[in-house]
């Protein structure tokens, strides 16, 4: 292994550092982030997240599942029990923390094809929403995700941690409204906005393979610019006695209607 070390203090310049990106604007500030478990680190080292280090506590390992070799090219740092509970988000930790750099998703990185379903979150707000979106996102091979207005940060070590690590599969991307429509215009993909308010239930519209299925926040739902700016407006009916249902359930039943349409 490179740099081999051993942690054993809180007053650590480096422990230092990693607590203080468990706060949104230190994120920001830096350009890097913390992937807190095996699976995901795997994840992220497969889908090409470029790993600055690696921070390993033994005493979590499940010794039959581990080997050093398969980190050696990265630089790593062992850590005390005691230490590394303090870095790490999971209650549960297996041992597992990586500092990684940021990817930088636009545009450019979406290529609409013939068959290709985009979804789009307005003003999301739970990072435990948004990571159970990935994960069915990501399950109905879906490959982008645009976020606009967005509330959270996608870095978020709960957003990482209920996706199970599939945020680096995806394509996510933050932009304004604006961008986001002449985006979708410009490239003919026709937007369902889902809305308590619409006229037309979820089940009775046509999908084509190229669309795109939009989703508000569940405090405010969609704004005006997406409900007034299209004109398939859908609902999922319920009772009377409920207005809502958590935005990642809304947007699981939506998505795999228009996949079943166009199976």
């Amino acid at each position: 292994m490179n740099n081999k070390k051993t942690i054993t203090s809180e007053k650590n310049e480096i422990i230092k550092d990693l607590l203080s990106l468990k706060k949104s604007r230190n994120r920001k500030k830096t350009g890097v982030f913390l992937i807190d478990g095996r699976r995901e680190l795997e994840i992220a080292i497969r889908a090409n997240v470029e790993i600055e280090k690696i921070f390993i506590c033994p005493d979590f390992i499940v010794k039959e599942n581990f080997s050093l070799e398969d980190y050696q090219k990265y630089e790593t740092t062992f850590v005390s029990k005691a230490i590394f509970k303090k870095i790490a988000y999971k209650e549960n930790p297996d041992g597992f923390l990586a500092l990684a750099k940021k990817q930088k998703a636009n545009l450019n990185n979406i290529k609409p094809q013939t068959k290709e379903i985009i979804i789009i979150l307005e003003m999301v707000e739970k990072p435990g929403n948004l990571g159970a979106i990935v994960r069915t996102a990501y399950a109905a091979g879906v490959k982008n995700i645009i976020l606009t207005n967005c509330q959270t940060d996608i870095y978020n070590p709960n957003v990482i941690r209920s996706s199970e690590g599939l945020i680096f599969k995806l394509n996510i991307i933050e932009l304004d409204n604006a961008t986001t429509l002449s985006f979708l215009e410009k490239n003919n993909i026709k937007t369902f906005c889902a809305a308590t308010t619409a006229s037309k239930n979820y089940t009775k519209v046509n999908y084509p393979q190229k669309c795109a299925l939009v989703f508000g926040s569940e405090a405010f739902g969609l704004s005006d610019f997406w409900l007034n700016n299209k004109e398939n407006n859908i609902k999922i009916p319920m009772v009377l006695g409920i207005d809502s249902l958590n935005v990642s359930v809304s947007v699981a039943i939506i998505l795999f209607e228009a996949l079943r349409q166009n199976s």
